[in-house]
C-alpha cells in the first residue's frame, strides 16, 4: 500500500496537483463505501503526498453526496497524518473581498443528515471540537499565503451550510448577524471526522463572492463562482507547494491524541465487526484496553 504524510482535498477548480513526482494513482476500498475518485500519491519537495479531488474528476459529486466517511477513512489509511483543504467560500463580510483567502479558525455546523461520525454501531466517542481546525497547521498556511502575496484573513468562522443551492437573501442576512465571517458547503463534516481520526486538519478557504446579502453587488451565481476560480487556483496550488515544504515533520499539537480520553464504550463492549471496522482510527486504544485487562 502507498503511504503519504500530507493528504490535499482540492475543492471546486482544483482536481490535480501539479509538481508530484512518482505519481502513483490509488484506489481505496473502506468500510464506509468507495472515496470520491482514485488518490494520487506523488512526492513534492520530498514529502510524500496524496492528493483527492473532493468532488472527483468532472465535479460529480455534490456536497451533499460526499463520501465524506470514506475519503477520511482512506487518507488515515494512507497513514496521512494532516490535511489542508481547499474550500470555495462566499464572504459574508465587506471586507473579506472575492479573490481574497481566509485560514478559517470556527464553524457553525448548518448542515442535515451528512455521516458527520466514525462513532455508531456500537461504540460511542466524544472529541473535543472546541478549536476545530488544527492551530499549527492553520498557522503554517496562513504564513505560507502571505509569503506567496495573497490578500489572506486569519481567522474567522465558516458556516457549513447544506447544498447544492445557494442562500436566500434572508438566510444570508441571518448568517452575517451571527458573526459568521464566510459560508460555503463542504468544511463538514470534513473537519470532524479528521479531528476523529486524529488528523491535523486546516482549511485553505478561496473567496469566491459576497453570497446574495450585498445590496450593491449581483447574488451569487455559478458562472461567477467559476470565473473567480479560474483567478484563484494558480495562487492556491503555489501555496499548497510552499504549505507542504513547511509543514513541520514532527506533530506538536493535540490532534494526534484527539481519542485518547474520547471513547466512551466499554471495549468488551463493542461488536467485533465495528472494532475492526474502525480498528485503524480506535485501535490503539481499545486494543490497548483489552491488554490491560489481561494484565
Amino acid at each position: 500500500m502507498a503511504k503519504a504524510k500530507i493528504g490535499i482535498v482540492g475543492g471546486s477548480g482544483i482536481y490535480n496537483l501539479e509538481g508530484l513526482t512518482g505519481v502513483k494513482k490509488v484506489r481505496i476500498s473502506t468500510p464506509f463505501g468507495a472515496p470520491s475518485d482514485d488518490f494520487v500519491v506523488g512526492d513534492m519537495e520530498g514529502v510524500e503526498v496524496a492528493f483527492l479531488p473532493r468532488h472527483a474528476g468532472g465535479h460529480g459529486i455534490s456536497p451533499s453526496e460526499l463520501p465524506v466517511r470514506a475519503n477520511i477513512y482512506a487518507f488515515k489509511s494512507l497513514c496521512v497524518d494532516s490535511i489542508i483543504s481547499v474550500n470555495a467560500v462566499g464572504s459574508l463580510k465587506e471586507e473579506i473581498a472575492p479573490t481574497n483567502l481566509v485560514i478559517p479558525d470556527q464553524l457553525i455546523d448548518w448542515t442535515r443528515g451528512r455521516d458527520n461520525t466514525f462513532f455508531t454501531n456500537g461504540v460511542v466517542g466524544h472529541v473535543s471540537l472546541a478549536e476545530p481546525f488544527c492551530p499549527v497547521l492553520s498557522q503554517t498556511l496562513f504564513e505560507v499565503a502571505t509569503k506567496a502575496g495573497a490578500k489572506v484573513h486569519a481567522g474567522g468562522t465558516y458556516i457549513v451550510m447544506e447544498g447544492p443551492q445557494f442562500s436566500t437573501k434572508a438566510e444570508s442576512k441571518l448568517y452575517r448577524s451571527w458573526g459568521a465571517d464566510v459560508i460555503g458547503m463542504t468544511a463538514l463534516p470534513e473537519a470532524k471526522l479528521a479531528r476523529e481520526a486524529e488528523i491535523c486538519y486546516a482549511i485553505l478557504a478561496f473567496v469566491t463572492d459576497y453570497d446574495c446579502w450585498h445590496p450593491d453587488l449581483e447574488s451569487v451565481t455559478t458562472e461567477m463562482i467559476l470565473s473567480n476560480l479560474r483567478t484563484g487556483v494558480g495562487v492556491a496550488k503555489k501555496i499548497l507547494k510552499l504549505a507542504i515544504s513547511s509543514i513541520p515533520r514532527e506533530r506538536d499539537c493535540a490532534c494526534g491524541s484527539a481519542l485518547k480520553h474520547a471513547i466512551a464504550t466499554v471495549p468488551e463492549f463493542i461488536p467485533v465487526k465495528t472494532r475492526r471496522d474502525l480498528d485503524l482510527i480506535i485501535g490503539k486504544y481499545i486494543n490497548k484496553a483489552f491488554d490491560d485487562n489481561l494484565a
